[in-house]
């Protein structure tokens, strides 16, 4: 059994968040299902300057409960730490990440990932925050130059999210 969680957020941090969102055909559960396992590498790639997913180590429980860890591995050689800090089926999930050995680890702490599966009229509107607790005195580089180049990196990898889940077959009533 997983150990107890120790959030890297609490409501008295000045964070940094990043929102993307984009829309698709697919109903709230299906994408949550399909999004939640998808497999790492083929839909987190190198948007310079940033690093790909080239491969997941250690993860040993499934990811589908808050409490699993992984270890992320990125196409530069480098890696961080991952938990599933909260997941509630079919509507969201979050995470954090720290023990980053990239440059992200002169820059924040770590981060907080939430995906947010929303009802919009027959499809779902999936909403991805990332937001990142500074480390000191370096709050100003990611709110400012550093954000454009990581929600560049977001909404590549969440369009790319978006064609594999609406890829796979639908099920019987679907489109």
């Amino acid at each position: 059994m997983s150990e107890a969680i120790q959030l890297l957020i609490s409501s008295a941090d000045r964070t940094v968040p990043i929102t993307v969102q984009q829309r698709t055909w697919r109903a709230p559960g299906d994408a949550f299902r399909l999004i939640v396992p998808i497999d790492l590498p083929s839909v987190f790639h190198r948007v310079a300057p940033f690093p790909g997913v080239s491969s997941v180590a250690g993860q040993t429980e499934p990811w589908d409960h808050a409490g699993p860890t992984r270890n992320p591995q990125f196409d530069d050689g480098s890696q961080a730490d991952e938990q599933l800090t909260e997941y509630t089926d079919g509507v969201s999930f979050a995470y954090q990440l720290t023990g980053f050995t990239n440059v992200l680890a002169r820059l924040a702490a770590g981060v907080r990932g939430e995906w947010n599966f929303n009802p919009d009229g027959d499809g779902t509107l999936i909403r991805w925050t990332y937001e990142f607790k500074p480390l000191p005195g370096r709050r100003w580089i990611l709110n400012g130059p550093f954000r454009p180049l990581w929600r560049r990196y977001m909404t590549a990898a969440l369009a790319r999210c978006v064609h594999v889940i609406e890829a796979e077959p639908a099920t019987r009533g679907q489109r």
